[in-house]
């Protein structure tokens, strides 16, 4: 078939390929662009052979391309949509453009394309240019599970106003009732399912579900409106420990603790209505809130086991008085007591002549003053006053530690962390085959079912307090190097501070913040 003929060359096509045979040389190589434009069908395949059959007459034909089809469809490789291209002039377009819409039509027929196809606007078709002919639909992965929680009011002192802070006031313990609603999830939703363009289904994924997470003995869930509910089992105070919703047992005492009721040993979190008086002591594995503005006078142990201590009023020690708690201690005021928080120690307004170890210790910035006394952290201390008119002897003191020491104890510890993990694995596949395997366990079975069970548990609290310890370490080494000593208004003479190795003995009045700069105490 003949495609162009010109005084210089003649064009044809036979079998989809394109060939030409020169019967003048000297046709200008540029101005073939313009014949090639003006037949979209053609695509060339060798250029240098062009040139060269262009500058020498022959009666032979040399291939120097292919004869596109007019039309044509191409299929994305994932089958979610196909280009249409058309090998056409605009004119031939426009002038015959309901013929073209039955042929795409045809062509969608018989590469089977049955989803997604697109109005065909043969204005809009660029030639050679691709065309989006079909779309398919993809898929849509369902909404993830949705949780909400009952909210634990914040730990800190109610701020006023004036910018004052309130110690006398704080969202301390959180005591809910039995079947109180703690949490609620809307379950993970199905997806939409998509479709190729050739109408295969493309199955969507299904939400991410997310589990609740709370003390199995403290909560039950239950299914309501559709939802997934979360409640108590029983009334008590409301905490999160290691990112898990609990509730301890807790105790209201209205009155003091003192000869009518003797010391206090409890497995939960207590709350006292009044004071706790002189040589009576408390412990508790909870959270521990003496209420009584009088604060308290001459007790020995106030010692919360795993949880926070809130003193509304002030302590005085009598130099008889220990504070311990497994987190943190919120108080008014200290004189002549031991305080000791693995977590950190707020006061109100004053500490004489007392002893404080914690992570951190904090005293208001406008008015707090620490007087007398040690006061031992890991990461900072501040407040606005440290020692006083007499120079008396106040030590402000944060210890340190070396890294790679520290280092290594947190590598040792994740081996044994590690260890423990493939032990309850081990032990949970030993349970599971017992119970798999046997019908009514006879009492033996039923003895070494119940060892393991406790196995299992004893170690799972062994790993929650190794995983604690080693997020505490790798907080210490975050931590490291960013050790300061903060005092706003007044340092007085007779004040110790010492960070690390390196510490001074302040003998003029100075403020600041006291760090080590390139090894050295900034005092």
């Amino acid at each position: 078939m003949s495609i162009f003929t010109n005084d210089y060359f003649e064009m044809t096509e036979q079998n989809g390929k394109v060939f030409i045979r020169t019967i003048k040389s000297g046709f200008p190589l540029k101005d073939f662009d313009t014949i090639l434009r003006s037949h979209p069908r053609v695509k060339l395949t060798n250029f240098a052979v062009l040139k060269n059959v262009l500058a020498t007459e022959s009666e032979t034909t040399t291939e120097i391309g292919i004869w596109l089809p007019n039309i044509e469809i191409e299929v994305a490789r994932d089958n979610m949509s196909a280009s249409l291209f058309i090998y056409e002039t605009v004119e031939e377009l426009q002038q015959n453009s309901e013929r073209f819409i039955a042929e795409i039509e045809s062509l969608l027929q018989q590469k089977k394309i049955v989803h997604g196809i697109q109005p065909i606007q043969i204005e809009k078709i660029v030639p050679t240019k691709a065309y989006l002919i079909a779309q398919g639909t993809p898929p849509i992965k369902g909404e993830d599970a949705k949780i909400t929680y009952l909210e634990i009011p914040e730990r800190k002192p109610v701020i006023q106003e004036d910018g004052k802070a309130d110690y006398y006031e704080m969202n301390f313990i959180f005591e809910i009732h039995e079947d109180s609603w703690l949490g609620e999830k809307i379950l993970a939703q199905p997806g939409v399912d998509g479709q190729t363009i050739f109408g295969e289904t493309i199955v969507a994924a299904h939400g991410k579900d997310i589990p609740l997470k709370y003390d199995r003995k403290a909560a039950y869930e239950v299914e309501e409106d559709g939802k997934i509910v979360l409640r108590s089992k029983y009334a008590g105070a409301l905490g999160q420990v290691q990112g898990q919703l609990t509730i301890s047992h807790h105790l209201s005492i209205n009155n003091d603790i003192g000869i009518e009721t003797g010391n206090i040993d409890f497995q939960g979190s207590l709350t006292v209505r009044g004071t706790v008086q002189s040589g009576f002591s408390i412990i508790a594995k909870g959270d521990i809130s003496i209420e009584s503005n009088e604060g308290i006078t001459g007790a020995k142990l106030i010692r919360s086991l795993e949880g926070d201590i809130y003193i509304r009023g002030g302590v005085f020690g009598l130099g008889e008085t220990e504070i311990e708690a497994g987190g943190n201690i919120y108080i008014k005021h200290v004189n002549e007591a031991n305080l000791k928080a693995n977590g950190e120690i707020h006061i109100g307004s004053y500490s004489l002549g007392s002893h404080l170890s914690a992570n951190s210790i904090f005293l208001d910035e406008r008015k707090g003053k620490i007087i007398g006394g040690t006061a031992t952290a890991k990461d900072m201390i501040v407040s606005a006053i440290a020692g006083n008119h007499l120079e008396r002897r106040t030590e402000l003191i944060i210890n340190t530690f070396n890294k790679k020491e520290l280092q290594a104890i947190i590598q040792e510890k994740a081996k044994l962390l590690k260890n423990e993990q493939d032990e309850i694995v081990k032990y949970e596949a030993q349970l599971e085959k017992i119970l798999s395997s046997q019908g009514t366990l006879n009492s033996q079975q039923a003895a070494v079912v119940e060892q393991v069970k406790q196995k299992i548990n004893a170690l799972k609290k062994y790993v929650a307090s190794l995983d604690n310890e080693i997020k505490v370490s790798i907080n210490d080494l975050h931590n490291a190097g960013k050790e300061e000593i903060k005092i706003t208004k007044e340092a007085y003479p007779g004040t110790y501070i010492q960070i690390g190795k390196k510490s001074s003995l302040l003998t003029k009045m100075t403020n600041g913040t006291f760090l080590l700069d390139s090894g050295e105490l900034n005092v």
